[in-house]
């Protein structure tokens, strides 16, 4: 999870993520760097300084979980009647992982392809018939097939993909002919550095593409003499800027070389019959989209000055519009500086041009927002952002659409009366949602919703949309266009029960259409018609895998399956799941999932061992902290990433256990992040042992990132646990002076809780056993390697029971198959040696 600041809401409403329909030259570097010497030592032994070892494998049962079948991923038709079905390999090897990677200006790239890295690639690719479920084979299909991405056109005869063969340096565009069902190679040389490089045209008769220019900025040569240091330089008066600790950035004049060699790239566009034609100049571009009509590209791209401070995403750009036929620019929207800091606090925006893109409902007029504060959230102002509509030919003044008192979230568009806008604000976790008419911009908007974005029994829902002639999503409404369709979580007491409701514009009142029932969990994913009847629905029980369904509201048996995916690990089939609620000595209430071994009888086996696993969140209210996520009737998935493999090991498992942190009124959660922290987990234990299940003096706790972070702390100011398994954190918050997580304070305006939050700053009260995991080239704001290896350091030199492990080639989330095998080798050796082991004499308290 990432340490950055939160980011902007889509229509004004904090969510989840969308669940999707289905769940998802080589370097001789072959060793884990293990510091703290081998595993385990005799007792008394003399640590090692460090010791170097192969890749470990794991007990037979927790590498059955790596290696157990994934169920493909889908992508629905334009016209909702098929699905292309990617099949997701296993994990890529350690050798694919060490390929050559680069990292500049917060970007990872392969030098070799010209892509963004990635090093999973589906390695199959048919089609579904919805109505029948038939599956239907694509012919000509490349080998290895190495698709990283697709995209349906328009009018649904074609799909694209990208495809990526590292072994070879192919970076190439295939399109498959979907009545012939046969694929072809359209295009070589994509440059997909800055991302998706493809785009269909309105017409479907063509893409629009970027493609490599090697010659056009030639590298600096690897062995080049310095020309001199690298300087920066800071002017007084300028204000206090935050500036976020980004990876991963320009170090040198040579470096930014590197990067304008591999991100210049030519725009293009390519017919259906291959044929290549280049639009206007090259550029370093990480942006373009054609415009409804196909009249016009939208093209962004970045130019000098760089920096040393920020990530590409800001520096100084030029956002221009070309003509789609010639690629001449017709129309210079905005010219955007450096920026190099922004104002405190999570509200703070950049001054400028933000979040354009084209309306999806005309012929090509430009949408953005800019700050009307200064993006000073400390500014008083009655307007806080503005939202412009700019039509072509671009003469003229842009349109003020609106003018928001919160910050701009995004735009679902319909029709020249019907458009859906949202806005909100973090301080105060407040988001609203509103109807504009944008063909009659004077016109007063109408409110439809203001709540609050944490409170996730109050979520109204999100509007459904499908794609229009053109391919692009416009909001879904009925028949007499008075309705919209709203879906959402439906979170209540009782767990998540997904639904879908028919919303009318001019009352405000709601019909529900579909209701997830007991005992499944079941998501309204598309609607295959415009009346809400008619659902592709993805159902799952605990037991039960998550397969896809049509829903057919006017058939005596509504649902008819589309997919029958099996179980991916039968030998834990039987595993009990319940979600508990207890309660924090505040009064808080909080929730979590207990799972137990298959087979387990607390009366007959007595108190397990525990493995707690769980990751803090910052509340503004004490009831929205007490509400219970998630569902009793989700799949039980045992996934290698979190800890419900130990299962199969013979222990208890409380997955997501709440660790609120809350701060109502003009308080900061912050402030008191330990006693809420330790309070939390306390109410978690004592739970455990009250329902007999727990052994309170057998329990460990662990967590990734935030929640690594959380698991120092706990073991830094509580003896509730036996062992930490810490993954990928941050343990001195000095070094993330301008922020972390929701924290929107600096260092120096909030130097105590900085201070009393980071558990570098205890480690001389960390008792009991932590192991810390890092990938060596962690990419994630604020959890640098360097966080681990100074934490370790202070254990091991104030005489604590710690071990280091350093994954190398690993990023924040780890990728190489050899990778998690070590992760859950490591994880399950001291959780045997420390927990399962443990003597029962262990102290409540510091």
């Amino acid at each position: 999870m990432s340490e950055t600041a939160p980011k902007p809401v889509r229509a004004g409403r904090q969510r989840r993520a969308p669940r999707p329909l289905a769940a998802w030259a080589a370097l001789p570097l072959l060793a884990c760097t293990v510091l703290a010497g081998g595993w385990p030592q005799p007792a008394g032994a003399q640590p090692q300084a460090s010791t170097a070892s192969t890749y470990r494998e794991p007990v037979p049962e927790l590498r059955a979980i790596v290696d157990a079948p994934r169920p493909p991923q889908m992508s629905l038709s334009p016209r909702r009647d098929l699905i292309a079905m990617r099949q997701v390999p296993d994990l890529p090897g350690i050798d694919v992982v060490a390929q050559p990677e680069l990292k500049l200006a917060g970007l990872r790239l392969h030098p070799r392809v010209h892509a963004a890295s990635q090093f999973s690639f589906s390695s199959d690719l048919w089609l579904m018939e919805v109505e029948s479920g038939a599956e239907q084979r694509i012919a000509g299909l490349p080998q290895p097939l190495g698709l990283a991405s697709m995209a349906w056109s328009p009018d649904q005869r074609w799909l694209a993909f990208n495809r990526i063969d590292s072994a070879s340096g192919a970076n190439e565009l295939w399109l498959v002919d979907v009545a012939a069902r046969k694929a072809r190679r359209l295009a070589t040389g994509l440059n997909t550095v800055a991302g998706g490089a493809y785009s269909w045209l309105p017409d479907s008769r063509g893409l629009l593409v970027r493609l490599q220019t090697p010659q056009a900025r030639p590298l600096p040569p690897a062995d080049a003499v310095p020309t001199g240091p690298s300087i920066q330089q800071t002017d007084a008066g300028a204000g206090v800027r935050s500036v976020r600790t980004y990876q991963d950035l320009l170090r040198s004049e040579n470096d930014a070389q590197v990067l304008e060699h591999y991100l210049t790239s030519q725009p293009a566009r390519v017919g259906i019959d291959g044929k290549v034609t280049p639009l206007g100049a090259t550029g370093l571009y990480i942006d373009t989209s054609p415009s409804p009509d196909g009249r016009y590209v939208l093209a962004q791209r970045v130019e000098r000055p760089f920096s040393y401070l920020v990530p590409l995403s800001r520096f100084p750009r030029v956002i221009e519009v070309l003509d789609a036929a010639t690629g001449k620019p017709v129309h210079t929207v905005a010219r955007l500086p450096l920026v190099e800091g922004l104002p405190t606090g999570n509200d703070a925006v950049a001054t400028g041009v933000r979040s354009i893109d084209w309306r999806s409902d005309a012929p090509a007029t430009l949408v953005w927002a800019e700050a009307q504060d200064g993006g000073d959230p400390a500014r008083e102002a009655e307007v806080r952002d503005a939202v412009f509509a700019h039509a072509a030919p671009f003469k003229g003044a842009p349109v003020r659409l609106a003018e928001l008192g919160y910050r701009y979230g995004g735009i679902y568009w319909g029709r020249g009366d019907l458009a859906v806008l949202g806005e909100y604000w973090w301080k105060t976790r407040r988001s609203r949602t509103w109807r504009i008419h944008p063909d009659e911009p004077g016109r007063a908007p109408q409110l439809l919703f203001d709540v609050s974005f944490e409170d996730r029994y109050a979520d109204p829902g999100s509007p459904m949309t499908a794609p229009d002639d053109a391919g692009h999503q416009r909001l879904l409404t009925s028949a007499d266009g008075n309705s919209l369709f709203l879906s959402g979580d439906g979170a209540s007491p009782e767990g998540d029960r997904p639904f879908l409701d028919r919303y009318d514009l001019a009352t405000g009142r709601t019909e529900r259409l579909f209701h997830s029932q007991a005992p499944y969990y079941e998501v309204p994913a598309v609607m295959l018609d415009n009346t809400g009847k008619r659902l592709l629905v993805s159902r799952e029980s605990p037991t039960e895998p998550m397969n896809v369904y049509v829903h057919d509201a006017d058939r005596p048996q509504p649902l008819r399956a589309l997919t029958r995916f099996e179980h991916p690990t039968p030998q834990l089939r039987d595993i009990s799941k319940e979600q508990i609620r207890y309660r924090r000595d505040d009064g808080v209430e909080l929730t979590a999932t207990l799972y137990l071994p298959a087979g387990y009888d607390a009366s007959r086996d007595g108190p397990l061992p525990v493995l707690m696993w769980a990751y803090p969140q910052e509340f503004k209210s004490a009831a929205a902290a007490s509400q219970v996520t998630d569902s009793p009737y989700r799949f039980n998935r045992v996934s290698y990433w979190g800890p419900l493999p130990f299962l199969a090991r013979g222990f208890a498992v409380l997955d997501d256990p709440s660790m609120p942190i809350v701060g109502e009124g003009d308080a900061e959660p912050n402030d008191t992040y330990i006693r809420q922290l330790v309070a939390s987990a306390q109410a978690a234990v004592d739970e455990l042992a009250r329902r007999g299940v727990g052994d309170p003096q057998r329990v460990a706790v662990g967590g990734h990132s935030y929640g690594a972070f959380m698991t120092a702390n706990l073991l830094a100011h509580s003896r509730l646990f036996k062992a930490g398994i810490a993954r990928s954190g941050a343990y001195n918050r000095t070094l993330t002076p301008f922020g972390f997580q929701s924290e929107e304070r600096n260092y120096w305006q909030a130097q105590e809780t900085y201070l009393a939050m980071s558990p570098f700053n205890y480690a001389d009260r960390i008792k009991d056993a932590l192991l810390l995991i890092h990938g060596e080239e962690d990419n994630n704001p604020g959890t640098f390697p360097m966080q681990s290896e100074r934490m370790f350091a202070a254990v091991k030199g104030l005489g604590g029971n710690a071990r280091l492990v350093m994954l190398p080639r690993e990023s924040h989330g780890y990728r190489a198959r050899e990778s998690i095998l070590h992760m859950l080798a490591e994880t399950d050796d001291w959780l045997q040696h420390h927990v399962r082991q443990a003597p029962a004499d262990h102290t409540a308290a510091n």
